[in-house]
């Protein structure tokens, strides 16, 4: 009975969601649900989210075992974008099993999509969040195309996180296969559609709460030992490393290149020059 008192006090009797682990699913939350609607006449919860059990290395999380661990422990290793999209991996009311392997994997598929938004903004320019997406995550009509609608149809089927980010991922394999088919320089309709792709990624990454970084800044977080270097120090080495190469002088250039990567710092080189990248 303490439960629904609490409810009712805090939120009245009736509103909208209340949630609990599956094992409340009844005789607890059944009991809850006719107590209150006894005692004060009203609905009580219009939806009921009972999620599935979590568990840490195929093992249940428990303080005696030693395995018991909080977001803020988690956020020590992981980044936040990286955890929340791991989380938002399986559907509410399956299990979750949290471990290392599964949450890397899940990191490197994020990479992956920023890796696609960091080519987007060399093919396409650069994103402008203001102009072309609402700050409310609502979708108008003319926002809308089949993408998104699948997108909605899936989150409305019992918030199925885990299918629209699987939905997410394959948007992201078109995009790339449609810059691939043009050698990353598409003509005016594919220019047109790969900017409406891309404004539609981000109307449903909001939802989700993922992609709020910029690449380059989701990268520097990433690389927490190589985010506090001194980027001037990196570019003055790039410099010399591309003297050296006009000079032929070979040895200098990939020394200053394996400098580069004991820090951390990955080079391409392409027609335009000498780009640089965290090794994530």
């Amino acid at each position: 009975m303490e439960c629904s008192v609490m409810s009712n006090h805090f939120l009245g009797p009736t509103f909208d969601i209340h949630g609990g682990g599956k094992d409340l699913l009844f005789p607890h939350h059944e009991n809850e649900r006719a107590q209150s609607m006894a005692a004060n006449d009203g609905k009580f919860a219009r939806y009921w989210v009972h999620n599935g059990f979590v568990t840490v290395e195929s093992e249940k999380m428990s303080k005696s075992l030693g395995n018991f661990l909080t977001i803020r422990d988690a956020l020590k290793s992981y980044h936040p974008e990286v955890l929340r999209l791991f989380l938002l991996s399986k559907q509410y009311r399956s299990p979750l099993d949290f471990s290392k392997n599964a949450v890397i994997g899940l990191q490197s598929g994020l990479i992956r999509i920023y890796r696609t938004l960091q080519r987007l903004s060399g093919v396409i320019g650069e994103y402008e969040a203001k102009k072309d997406i609402s700050g409310s995550g609502s979708l108008s009509e003319e926002q809308k195309d089949a993408f998104l609608e699948q997108f909605i149809q899936i989150m409305a089927d019992d918030l199925n996180t885990a299918g629209a980010i699987g939905l997410i991922f394959e948007k992201v394999k078109e995009m790339n296969r449609s810059m691939d088919l043009h050698c990353d320089k598409p003509d005016e309709k594919d220019l047109d559609q790969l900017k409406r792709d891309r404004v539609h990624l981000f109307k449903a990454a909001k939802i989700l709460g993922i992609l709020e970084k910029s690449p380059d800044d989701f990268f520097a977080e990433l690389s927490r030992p190589a985010g506090s270097l001194d980027v001037d120090e990196i570019e003055q080495m790039i410099e010399e490393r591309s003297k050296a190469r006009a000079a032929k002088n070979w040895a200098e250039a990939d020394g200053i290149r394996e400098r580069l990567q004991g820090m951390g710092i990955v080079l391409e080189d392409g027609p335009e020059g000498t780009t640089w990248r965290f090794d994530v």
